[in-house]
């Protein structure tokens, strides 16, 4: 693996591994092995998971930074991912949707946040009726409820 750097600035957390790092000034780690990590400004919070996708991102996130609850977090976004694949419409989403199963199941739920991130805004299109639905189910998603950190 090639080394990778990454400039934080002071105040600003990470999550690596599972764990919490928060630096008290501007650092740049070096990782230089394989590594699970997640930016600060990355992280969804509960509370801000209030569309189809972005619960399943909150599920994906999970995955990464509590690892000892991946498991629960893995059945809830099958359970997830199979009600969106039944409910959305437009082929960008359901193409999405697919790359990130293939990602998850190959575990690189890092990549899998990343590809969500290009699918939100096509949603927030969706609900806002500004993006083709290309089938009249997408427009009318059901919304999904999550346990904040119950799984």
């Amino acid at each position: 693996m090639a080394t990778l750097r990454i400039t934080l600035r002071a105040g600003e957390r990470i999550f690596v591994n599972g764990a919490v790092l928060k630096v008290d000034r501007k650092t740049t780690l070096e990782f230089l092995n394989d590594v699970t990590f997640l930016l600060e400004s990355h992280v969804m919070q509960a509370e801000q998971a209030t569309t189809p996708l972005r619960q399943l991102y909150f599920i994906v996130q999970m995955m990464l930074m509590d690892p000892n609850s991946a498991d629960a977090a893995r059945q809830l976004f099958s359970k997830t991912l199979g009600t969106m694949l039944g409910t959305y419409r437009n082929s960008d989403v359901v193409d999405g949707l697919a790359d990130i199963q293939g990602l998850v199941e190959r575990e690189r739920c890092f990549e899998a946040l990343k590809r969500l991130r290009t699918l939100i805004p096509i949603e927030d299109g969706i609900l806002r009726g500004t993006t083709p639905s290309r089938g009249p189910a997408a427009t009318k998603t059901p919304e999904l409820r999550l346990a904040a950190g119950g799984f």
